[in-house]
């Protein structure tokens, strides 16, 4: 299994640092977010993995080169001409992931998500997409029926609401950043339209009337979005 990090973002809520380095490289505990991403990854069984660059590509391949990629087989999907979001960037690196089913993760999500368990309830639900996803405060939230079906999805700070299917009785989650994706995801990204540059967000809202999309409810385990530099010292308290 191949899996994929989204390292290419501006990383505007991460200045000054992100004035002269990528967001990926900032350090937590002496290690990198994505060097630390990579090891994740490791520790069940994924040494196959895509980043895709953008911001400041040549610090991110250089750190790659020198470390041996951590111990992984590393494959740059370029984005230098234009940041694509994880949407675009998923489809633009599809040749880099194969035919198999795969992970995707956030180069500054920082969590202890067992995806050897998300792969577990991924295979025996056998949906199109399963993520991860807590019970936090979070402005942004997925709705999902008793089932764990993505419904919906609703912004908390403007009140905007985006149906998938007309259910009631939905519990607001928040989202990991850590999915399970089966590889019919390309065929049905391009069939729907999608193309350049897009958000991942409006793929599982526009699929989720006409397939399974389940949410992974690992409340309880370790999750910082290390976003803002005023993130890294709660970052380095969870994770030596």
């Amino acid at each position: 299994m191949k899996a994929m990090i989204f390292s290419a973002g501006l990383g505007t809520r991460f200045k000054p640092w992100t004035d002269h380095h990528p967001k990926a490289l900032a350090l937590v505990n002496g290690k990198s977010l994505l060097q630390r991403n990579i090891e994740y990854l490791q520790q069940h069984g994924i040494r196959e993995v895509v980043v895709n660059v953008h911001h400041f590509a040549d610090q991110i391949e250089s750190a790659i080169q020198a470390s041996n990629g951590w111990g992984s087989k590393v494959y740059i999907s370029d984005e230098r001409e234009e940041v694509l979001e994880t949407g675009g960037g998923l489809l633009k690196a599809e040749s880099l992931l194969g035919t198999q089913r795969l992970v995707t993760c956030n180069v500054d999500i920082l969590t202890d998500l067992d995806i050897s368990k998300l792969i577990g309830f991924h295979e025996a639900n056998r949906p199109l997409i399963s993520f991860g996803v807590t019970n936090r405060p979070s402005s942004r939230q997925f709705l999902f029926n008793r089932s764990m079906q993505l419904c919906g999805w609703k912004n908390n700070s403007t009140g905007e609401v985006r149906m998938s299917r007309d259910e009631h009785e939905l519990t607001p989650l928040s989202y990991s950043c850590v999915v399970v994706f089966e590889p019919e995801i390309f065929p049905l990204m391009r069939k729907h339209g999608f193309t350049g540059k897009f958000s991942l967000t409006d793929v599982y809202l526009r699929l989720a009337s006409e397939h399974q999309i389940l949410g992974f409810d690992h409340s309880g385990d370790r999750f910082i979005d290390v976003g803002k530099p005023e993130a890294v010292e709660k970052a380095q308290a969870l994770f030596r």
